[in-house]
């Protein structure tokens, strides 16, 4: 038990120490020996967590999409939360918010890694839809959305509309733009799940917080 404990710990240190660098001397730039040398340990020990930088990279993408859902479940779990607060907060739980991990997704964005991208993507969907339909089904119950037979499905919509539309990768949107889309975005949501008009977009802040 013990073994297995350090072995992640381990593996914890490689995708800290890979994150810094990646951030500070760029992916393409930063090598495996400088990862080795940032955590002081041998290949072997690198090579026992991981097959590859590529997969480092995958490593430290999945921990901040399991850092999103972890955020997620908590917010969708917070009895002091409406549930449109909930359904909002939840659709923003992915949102990078340390200055490193923002500097990956230049990396992530890079044409080299659209399989890497597109994964993410499909990752978010499949992992946060379930979290997203327990809301949309507690707010049916509670008489706050209107009742659907494609609450799951609705989510997967939403949530793939989100990820791409508000994606730096695919558009470069304006501020005043990005305020419409925004806009525009929850307008969709309420429809689409029966919300009373107006309800949502008063949370809207919610959104560039």
């Amino acid at each position: 038990m013990r073994t297995i404990k350090e072995a992640e710990i381990r593996k914890g240190e490689i995708l800290d120490a890979a994150e810094k660098l990646f951030a500070v001397k760029g992916y393409e730039t930063a090598t495996v020996n400088d990862i080795l040398s940032a955590v002081n340990i041998a290949k072997g020990t690198f090579y026992y967590h991981f097959k590859s930088k590529e997969d480092v990279l995958d490593g430290i993408v999945k921990r901040q999409i399991d850092m999103g859902l972890e955020k997620a479940q908590v917010l969708a779990a917070d009895s002091r939360l409406s549930v449109e607060e909930k359904l909002l907060s939840v659709f923003m739980a992915q949102k990078l918010q340390k200055p490193a991990e923002e500097k990956i997704l230049p990396v992530i964005h890079e044409p080299a890694n659209a399989l890497l991208h597109q994964k993410i993507l499909s990752e978010y969907v499949l992992r946060l839809s379930p979290i997203l339909t327990d809301i949309i089904q507690e707010g049916i119950a509670k008489k706050v959305f209107k009742n659907t037979p494609y609450p799951r499905e609705i989510t997967e919509i939403l949530l793939t509309a989100g990820l791409v539309i508000f994606d730096t990768a695919y558009f470069h949107w304006t501020i005043e733009e990005q305020t419409q889309r925004v806009a525009a975005f929850i307008c969709a949501i309420e429809r689409l799940i029966g919300a009373k008009p107006g309800s949502l977009a008063r949370l809207s802040g919610i959104f560039t917080a």
